[in-house]
């Protein structure tokens, strides 16, 4: 198998026109196309549907389903609010710190920013109940490396005990 990127990230949505005009206003993507049916291609169920495609940037597409005849949208109650989310790259801490601001004059609550070691993020969510992260780098030069590097130790000894291997003190040594 030779994946070579994501072709589209789908999620559900109360209603495709407002989350259109969601993602166009607040996060600024472009609205790339629509398909909507009243079969579902793969199971050949009669069930309409309404599904949006938005460019999320470096040819990343996000996209929804509007499912009018299911059961309304609900979260999983298992699941804490903040495990599940879309993160989207900014340029630096700069441009998030004006992202939030831009968010914010749209009525929207933003948590953060907050500080992860590698990257800085603001949280929010869109009209679906979907959390939105966006996020600046701000990893040190061998950072990212010394973690890649590290990865299969962190994940055996999560497996073993469930508590987080205590990385943090790795990333500052040569």
């Amino acid at each position: 198998m030779n994946i070579q990127r994501i072709h589209h990230v789908a999620y559900r949505c109360h209603n495709a026109k407002e989350t259109v005009a969601f993602y166009q206003q607040v996060m600024n993507m472009d609205f790339q196309l629509a398909i909507a049916e009243n079969e579902v291609p793969s199971t050949k169920a009669p069930d309409p549907y309404m599904h949006v495609f938005l460019d999320a940037g470096n040819g990343n597409v996000l996209a929804f389903f509007e499912l009018p005849n299911s059961p309304a949208m609900d979260k999983d109650r298992n699941t804490p609010d903040w495990v599940q989310h879309i993160a989207f790259e900014v340029e630096s801490v700069e441009a998030l710190l004006e992202a939030k601001a831009s968010v914010e004059a749209e009525g929207i609550t933003v948590i953060g920013p907050v500080e992860h070691t590698i990257f800085k993020s603001i949280y929010f969510f869109d009209p679906n109940g979907h959390r939105l992260e966006l996020a600046a780098n701000t990893a040190k030069p061998g950072m990212l490396e010394r973690l890649h590097k590290l990865a299969p130790a962190m994940i055996e000894e999560w497996d073993q005990t469930k508590r987080a291997p205590q990385h943090a003190a790795w990333l500052h040594q040569s």
